[in-house]
């Protein structure tokens, strides 16, 4: 009797702990949620090939076309000019910039000239004796030398023994030599060689001057050059004359400038072409930063999309029956923001915003109301 009730015991005991074990694993399944598969909505644009105009992006600084650095080649004290010698003071051509104390070299300049004069003067009797057919035209030179003007050029010399002469009583020497003086006396006198401003001025009236020292700058306001750097692969795309959009930096003010010149040279460390562009606006000022629009070709039948859209191997993400596939691309230029691709066929529904965690096969729900579609459909629809 005792192992009859040992026995029904333990059956009850079993039956409690498998029922108990079937009501822990049913509540758990009825906790644990069940898995959904989770469609994403994407913005999506239809392809439509058309021709593009390549657009370079360049920026720099504005410099005068016409600059020049003001140096002396004399020595002495700076006494004047024809308006004061400040920046932003204009000058005509021809009008005196600086005028350098030069009394004393012009001093020396005259005792050549008188020097030359009595050289000549003592070789007219002998002249006159020997070789009187030339005679009247050193008569003439003589008559015609001014010491107060630069001195006339030498009669020419027709036979080779006027020649020998005029060479024997050191006249041709004593000759040069003086305008060599008058030559050098010149640069005391600094003249504007175009209408322009000066827009730098380091000496002031009074000041000494010496040799090769720096005075100033003077520019022609009228023309401004734009240099920009330009990736070599870009170069081809370029054309002289080609006309140019520019901005300043803050954007408020458009500028027109054209193509001059293109250097024929790459620069070995940044690998990139010099592009020089003419500026004519009485808006722009020496210095200013602008950034450039270069158009180059058009690209036939090519569609522009946002570069985020592109992957490292240079895939688009197409949607494909609502399912993400992916498309190898051949882009032909690559701007700030954009790029511009070749080889989709029109029709063809690309995303046109990022979808995170995107991957081929991946299910997809498109969008549809109109008025994002119509925005998502524009260049750069990333906001």
């Amino acid at each position: 009797m005792r192992k009859i009730i040992l026995y029904s015991l333990g059956v009850i005991i079993l039956v409690l702990a498998v029922f108990i074990a079937y009501l822990l694993v049913t509540a758990e399944e009825e906790k644990r949620p069940v898995a959904r598969r989770e469609v994403k909505t994407v913005f999506v644009d239809t392809v439509v090939n058309r021709t593009i105009p390549i657009v370079i992006p360049a920026n720099g600084n504005l410099a005068a076309k016409e600059r020049v650095e003001i140096f002396s080649e004399v020595q002495g004290i700076f006494r004047s000019s024809s308006h004061p010698f400040k920046p932003g003071q204009a000058y005509r051509k021809g009008e005196v910039l600086l005028r350098i104390d030069a009394d004393e070299y012009a001093a020396s300049v005259q005792s050549a000239k008188s020097n030359l004069y009595n050289l000549i003067t003592a070789a007219m009797p002998d002249l006159r004796l020997d070789y009187p057919e030339v005679y009247p035209k050193w008569q003439a030179y003589l008559n015609g030398f001014d010491l107060e003007k630069s001195t006339p050029d030498l009669p020419e010399i027709t036979s080779e023994k006027e020649r020998y002469f005029i060479s024997g009583r050191n006249i041709v020497t004593t000759y040069y030599n003086v305008k060599n003086l008058e030559r050098r006396l010149s640069k005391y006198v600094i003249r504007a060689p175009f209408d322009g401003v000066l827009t730098e001025a380091l000496v002031t009236e009074g000041s000494l001057i010496r040799p090769s020292q720096k005075l100033g700058a003077f520019i022609n306001p009228s023309v401004y050059e734009l240099q920009v750097a330009v990736n070599k692969s870009y170069s081809e795309f370029l054309k002289v004359g080609e006309e140019v959009a520019l901005e300043n930096l803050e954007g408020t003010q458009q500028f027109l400038g054209k193509v001059a010149r293109i250097n024929a040279a790459v620069n070995q460390e940044s690998q990139t072409v010099s592009v020089f562009i003419d500026v004519k606006d009485d808006r722009v000022k020496e210095g200013m930063y602008l950034e450039a629009s270069i158009e180059g070709r058009n690209e036939e039948n090519a569609f522009e999309i946002s570069r985020k859209l592109l992957n490292d191997q240079k895939e688009l993400f197409v949607v494909r029956d609502s399912v993400l596939d992916v498309m190898e691309v051949t882009p032909v230029f690559f701007s700030d923001k954009t790029a511009i691709l070749k080889g989709i066929e029109d029709g063809t529904v690309i995303l046109s915003r990022p979808v995170p965690g995107a991957y081929a096969g991946l299910v997809v729900k498109v969008y549809r109301d109109t008025t994002n579609l119509a925005a998502a459909s524009e260049i750069n629809p990333i906001p």
